[in-house]
Order: C-alpha cells, then sequence, then structure tokens
C-alpha cells in the first residue's frame, strides 16, 4: 500500500522502536503524529524528519496512561489530522525483574497502565474513525515476552501475553470493516528498555545485550513498515521477529572469548 499522505499515530515515539518507525514513516513518504512524555525529543525528531524528509509532523506531549486526557486529546486534534490511516501502539516499558512475592506494586501499576491499559485508550480513541471510514490499520508492538515467559518477566510477561490476546481479539472484532491488526513481536531490541528496568543502571543494561548483536530499532521499523505496506487484501496478523543469536527467550548465543 502507497503511504503517500497517509497519517500515521506512533505512541512512544521519542526514542527507539518509536523513533526508528517515525524515521522509516517519513521516508515512506507518511505524515505523522509523534506522541510520547519527552516533548523536547519529539521536538528533536521531528525536526530532523523535516530536514531529512520534508515530513508533516504534528507532535503531542501525551501519557497514555491518563485515559481522560487521551480521549479529550483525540477530540481535540487539528481537523487535517483526524484522518489516521496506521496507528503504531508502540508505548510500553518493563520495571525490575523481582520475582512475584518480591515484586513492587507500583512496577506492576505503572507496567500495566502503560502496556495494556495505556494501549486499549488509545485504540479505543481511533478505532472508530477508521471503522467510520471504511479503512485503517492497528500495529500493536508486542514482546516474544507475551509468548514465552522467563524468570524475573512475571508482570511484564502478562501484560505482553495480554497485548497477544487482544491483537487476535481486535482481528475478529474488525473483520469486515476494512480495518486491519497485526503484531510485531521482538526478541531482545537494544533501546533503552533495560535502561529503564533496570532503573538507570546503564552497566547492568548493557550487559544484556553483551556477547551478541541483538535487534536495532530499524530492524523493528522494518517490520513494521512491512506490515503497513501489505495490498488491502493482505494483512500480516503476527509476526515475530529475533536476533539470528536468539532461538527463545532465554537461549541466546553469547560470544565467550
Amino acid at each position: 500500500m502507497d503511504l503517500e499522505g497517509k497519517t500515521v499515530l506512533i505512541t512512544g515515539a521519542s526514542s527507539g522502536i518509536g523513533a526508528a518507525c517515525a524515521r522509516a514513516f517519513a521516508a515512506a513518504g507518511a505524515r505523522l503524529i509523534l506522541a510520547a512524555r519527552r516533548g523536547r525529543r519529539l521536538e528533536e525528531l521531528a525536526n530532523e524528519l523535516g530536514a531529512a524528509f520534508g515530513t508533516d509532523v504534528l507532535t503531542s506531549v501525551l501519557d497514555v496512561r491518563e485515559r481522560v486526557t487521551v480521549g479529550r486529546w483525540m477530540r481535540e486534534l487539528p481537523g487535517a489530522w483526524q484522518a489516521i490511516s496506521i496507528l503504531v501502539n508502540n508505548a510500553g516499558l518493563a520495571r525490575g525483574v523481582a520475582p512475584i512475592h518480591e515484586g513492587v506494586i507500583e512496577d506492576w501499576d505503572e507496567m500495566i497502565d502503560t502496556n495494556l491499559k495505556g494501549l486499549l485508550y488509545v485504540t479505543r480513541a481511533v478505532l472508530p474513525g477508521m471503522v467510520a471510514r471504511g479503512e485503517g490499520h492497528i500495529i500493536n508492538i508486542g514482546s516474544i515476552a507475551g509468548r514465552e515467559v522467563y524468570p524475573g518477566g512475571n508482570v511484564y510477561c502478562a501484560t505482553k501475553h495480554a497485548v497477544d490476546g487482544l491483537s487476535r481479539a481486535m482481528g475478529i472484532d474488525l473483520l469486515g470493516t476494512g480495518v486491519r491488526v497485526s503484531s510485531v513481536d521482538p526478541g531482545m531490541v537494544e533501546t533503552e528498555f533495560s535502561i529503564v528496568r533496570y532503573d538507570g543502571d546503564e552497566e547492568r543494561a548493557a550487559r544484556v545485550y553483551a556477547g551478541f548483536e541483538p535487534l536495532h530499532p530499524g530492524d523493528v521499523a522494518d517490520a513494521v513498515l512491512f506490515c503497513a505496506t501489505r495490498p488491502p487484501h493482505a494483512n500480516v496478523r503476527e509476526m515475530v521477529l529475533m536476533p539470528s543469536a536468539q532461538a527463545s527467550a532465554v537461549h541466546v548465543a553469547r560470544d565467550t572469548v
């Protein structure tokens, strides 16, 4: 599908996979709504895309956890930006690796509110317009953690399992509406993900990706763009994308030399 002039909304767009998706869609000719909590980073990215591609970009400081704010934000978008063709639900995070009996409840709340409820709030705000227009595409960024579990992953894995279930259920609910649903489920991607999970401990985060080449954000963005550019009669329902050195959530071939 030709993306020239299509409006694409990307959540969690200020860094990592979200920012890489913005670059990929900008290169494909789309116009972008970039939403995240860090406004300065969004503005820097918008300036970069404008200079490189002449991309029309609307930036919005938005916390997807805030249900009322998300609904009001969608209603108050300028008219020219209301017709969103593609939604990339990318906002998400992990907090900690404590076993369930030692888990920090505030961390659980943040993961559930962002990864699951935030995805629902944004999708609920955007979908009615897509259904009314008879076209659209929801692309959910899941994880290998939505297909497997691993030690210390408990609540994070649970939220991503929920995203997997929601993606499948959305596909059924939206059958015949002209709205497609895809999920892209990466393995280990080197972003700020582990820095956030380990509460800013950059040395510990770096060890997660040591001894092998993980996925890069651009790899995931390429997969998302592939989903978005299939012809209208075809849909990539699910895609699992892994580093060549990773076989499961816990099996990684690391260079020990």
